[in-house]
């Protein structure tokens, strides 16, 4: 079956959550984890359940019950992420879906969470990443050393910063010197790689 980007997502936050809890999760909890509306994600479960990937049980809460056994093996060979907006340093953070996708597969390991972000200006030349450049990230909140990630600062604006551990705390570096423990920022995603534009 061909799923969407999202609809492997949704899949995927499903699974894992029964994993965890033994029973699905709620429409809001799965509209928190994917920042979307109750009603993006009740439009997103019809889909699966015309696909034949989900079935529902009207008017009972947590009944969401994954009957396509293949979905596992479709996330992990995945070709296509959803481009999600654009990143502009020093600006507010504004993803969506567009409808489009990137072919990035052959360049990365794709997992559904993955998402794309083109970059605008000119502001991390000096990390070698160019205006117009595709940004691939992973939708993961818990970056290890070295990694850079995408980062919600406490004013709303966006910033690509380095997470380092330093004397047992996590902090996030600028390319700059600027500093910001990690805690004072919100993770959206751990950059996985950059695709030159052409």
């Amino acid at each position: 079956m061909n799923y969407t980007p999202k609809q492997l997502q949704i899949l995927r936050l499903i699974h894992d959550y029964q994993i965890k809890h033994g029973y699905s999760p709620t429409y809001a909890e799965l509209a928190k984890d994917l920042h979307v509306s109750t009603i993006t994600v009740f439009e997103h479960l019809q889909a699966l359940e015309r696909k034949g990937a989900i079935r529902r049980r009207r008017h009972e809460a947590r009944s969401v019950e994954i009957v396509e056994p293949n979905f596992l093996r479709e996330t992990a060979t995945r070709k296509a992420i959803a481009m999600r907006g654009s990143f502009l340093p020093g600006k507010a953070l504004a993803m969506a879906d567009s409808g489009e996708e990137i072919p990035a597969g052959e360049y990365f390991t794709l997992t559904a969470t993955a998402f794309a972000l083109r970059m605008k200006g000119d502001e991390m030349k000096d990390e070698m990443i160019a205006d117009g450049d595709m940004l691939i990230f992973e939708e993961r909140t818990n970056p290890v050393d070295g990694e850079w990630v995408l980062a919600e600062m406490a004013d709303g604006m966006a910033a690509l910063k380095r997470m380092r551990l330093e004397e047992g705390k996590a902090v996030l570096k600028s390319a700059h010197g600027a500093v910001v423990a990690a805690d004072q920022a919100r993770i959206k995603g751990v950059l996985k790689g950059v695709i030159r534009r052409t």
